[in-house]
């Protein structure tokens, strides 16, 4: 419960106030505390999201006409709700998979409907947004996501570079079932498959594990103040992080609806993908974290940045899954990789927020620095090899170049 509550309250601290443009932009906000309501695991919540805005857009580019639908939706009149759809969709979709949330999202679903007029359009935007929501809900079933609780099946590591639950943890990945996820738009995860990490006798390898040892220890010499910031900055659910600059972006690029619901789907389901190719390449190489690394071998009483003791909440501790490659890099550089797709630009400014510093947003001034720092931020943390950093960013680069050549493409 307690956790829970905390979930809550750092989603409400990044989130912008529900008024906006739009009901794509509303309906973002809606998912995103739904979504995290429930307490899922950083990565497994891509698959909603994407979920939520494939519909929204279907059911939107349904009346718009201007792309190509995701999935196999029927069209729509142009004078249909767009609105109506797109906050139908997102209710339809939500409702389905968090029930719990469902006297929640009425009321917003209700609100949003009493913002359309009555009419044809109405009615018609209604019937968009159920058709998308159906669309994506069978698409979906059966996709190999799995019951929270659902047991570890993998043997965990004894031997060197194999990788093993690392202290103050004791309980593996509860969403290694992702790694079995039916992508959203690869044919296979496993098209994305990495190079691997470097082999225990090689010079990558130990250029990896003295960079680690030495600038992500907890009592470090060498990281800067801002580097210890930075890393701890970035430790929070990706997309509870990347969906406040999408609405940021919207609101300063002055995007349409139907703009919006394109962006909006085009990002978590590169996301989604992204998670769900790193996490089949996680479990094919199930390579051991620095501090077991470190540990075993040099150090037995070495600890990362990411330890309980640093002071920050939640707390820290090395992740309860295999290394190699980064999670939020593989994440991260899907939706850099996107937006810069999507604005056909990489020379955007933005500022992020999250929730472990409220009210003190870091600021870039292209698209690719964020990339550049997550990467970084990574190895000062103490939780990643820089190798696991660089190939999940070239993992996700991959992901965002399938996107843009196979999906949401203009209609001629």
């Amino acid at each position: 419960m307690r956790r829970l509550l905390l979930l809550c309250v750092l989603a409400a601290l990044v989130a912008p106030p529900a008024a906006q443009a739009d009901a794509v932009i509303d309906w973002s906000v809606n998912a995103q505390n739904a979504i995290f309501a429930t307490a899922p695991t950083p990565h497994a919540s891509t698959l909603s999201f994407a979920m939520v805005q494939g519909a929204v857009y279907d059911a939107v580019n349904s009346i718009d006409h201007r792309y190509e639908p995701y999935l196999d939706v029927p069209r729509a009149p142009r004078h249909s709700s767009q609105d109506a759809a797109a906050a139908t969709a997102a209710f339809r979709v939500l409702a389905a998979l968090y029930p719990p949330q469902l006297d929640t999202l009425q009321a917003e679903y209700d609100a949003s409907l009493a913002g359309v007029p009555d009419g044809r359009a109405k009615a018609r935007g209604i019937a968009a947004g159920e058709a998308a929501a159906a669309a994506m809900l069978a698409a979906r079933a059966n996709d190999g996501r799995l019951p929270a609780g659902t047991p570890y099946p993998f043997p965990l590591g004894t031997l060197p570079g194999e990788w093993r639950v690392s202290p103050p943890l004791t309980t593996p990945d509860p969403a290694w079932w992702l790694a079995n996820v039916r992508p959203f738009m690869l044919p296979r995860a496993d098209m994305v498959r990495t190079d691997g990490p470097n082999p225990l006798w090689s010079r990558g390898y130990a250029r990896d594990v003295n960079e680690v040892k030495r600038i992500g220890a907890f009592d470090s010499t060498v990281r800067t103040p801002d580097q210890t910031t930075a890393a701890i900055f970035w430790q929070a659910q990706p997309l509870l992080l990347y969906e406040g600059v999408l609405r940021d972006l919207s609101a300063r690029k002055h995007l349409t609806t139907a703009q919006n619901a394109r962006l909006f789907a085009m990002v978590t389901l590169a996301a989604a993908d992204g998670a769900i190719g790193c996490w089949n390449d996680k479990y094919f190489w199930r390579f051991w974290r620095p501090i077991e690394a470190i540990r075993t071998t040099t150090d037995p009483t070495w600890r990362p940045l990411f330890d309980p003791a640093t002071a920050t909440t939640p707390t820290l501790a090395t992740p309860n899954f295999p290394d190699h490659p980064s999670g939020h890099s593989c994440l991260s550089s899907a939706v850099v990789h996107t937006l810069q797709d999507f604005f056909g630009t990489d020379r955007i400014g933005v500022d992020i927020v999250s929730p472990r510093f409220p009210g003190q947003p870091r600021r870039f001034q292209r698209l690719s620095d964020v990339l550049d720092e997550i990467i970084e931020a990574r190895v000062w943390g103490g939780i990643h090899f820089r190798t696991a950093d660089e190939q999940g960013a070239e993992l996700g680069r991959k992901v965002a170049r399938f996107e843009r050549r196979h999906y949401f493409q203009r209609v001629e």
